[in-house]
């Protein structure tokens, strides 16, 4: 072999490869592009054709169903709700059924402000669970009376001004209208101390008083005013 020979195989120039005329480079030029035709075929024959429905976007899968499913009677209607077992009667009032009327305040059962009516009891709804009032009647301020049509323990707080802030209102309406049904003195300080789970920041409390024994007053000259009838 010459030695020009035995420099274009050293340097893999363009020597013959004793097929023909081709070289050595183009020889493996067309393998390569052989090779990367047979590798790449069945990718693009994989890509399907493209369809409108093959670009919509499918729909998400709905969300599985969690909580314990519970029926609670709220202001004379029925709610079916699923609620975490851990859901207080008071997050349920304003989370889950809306009704916003129901105040938190210090969710801890000292304030008063979360107060409702369990089948005519006075009860702060942020320590009971709503779990455990399936079957029970539950009345919230919204039950209790609407503009135009206010109960009148409402309408006494408005005329004797038994707020200020408004905050804790709702929960001293509830509070007083429930007093009404509970033994009580005739005073001033027996109200108060029926109350006095009640607290308003503003320190309303006399105007609260007042309305209260204002509804008092009214309901007893009412009764007194009630003839028995006797039968001839």
């Amino acid at each position: 072999m010459s030695d020009e020979s035995n420099k274009n195989q050293a340097l893999g120039t363009d020597a013959p490869t004793g097929l023909g005329s081709t070289s050595r480079r183009s020889f493996l030029s067309r393998i390569g592009t052989v090779g990367l035709m047979i590798t790449a075929a069945p990718i693009t024959r994989a890509a399907p054709p493209v369809t409108p429905e093959s670009t919509s976007t499918p729909a998400p899968p709905s969300p599985p169903q969690t909580g314990m499913p519970v029926t609670l009677r709220i202001n004379g209607a029925e709610h079916h709700l699923q609620l975490d077992p851990r859901t207080t009667l008071l997050d349920c009032l304003r989370e889950n059924v809306g009704l916003t009327g129901t105040k938190k305040g210090c969710d801890h059962g000292q304030c008063g402000a979360c107060t409702v009516h369990i089948n005519g009891y006075r009860v702060n709804s942020c320590l009971s669970f709503a779990v455990m009032h399936e079957g029970d009647e539950i009345t919230t301020i919204e039950g209790l009376g609407q503009p135009g049509n206010l109960h009148p323990m409402q309408a006494a707080f408005v005329a004797c001004d038994g707020y200020q802030c408004g905050y804790c209102t709702s929960g001293q309406i509830m509070s007083a209208v429930a007093l009404m049904n509970e033994p009580c003195g005739p005073n001033d300080a027996d109200v108060k101390e029926l109350m006095s789970g009640d607290i308003c920041r503003c320190g309303a409390y006399s105007n609260i008083v007042a309305a209260i024994q204002s509804v008092r007053q009214k309901k007893l000259s009412e009764s007194s005013s009630v003839v028995p009838q006797t039968r001839d």
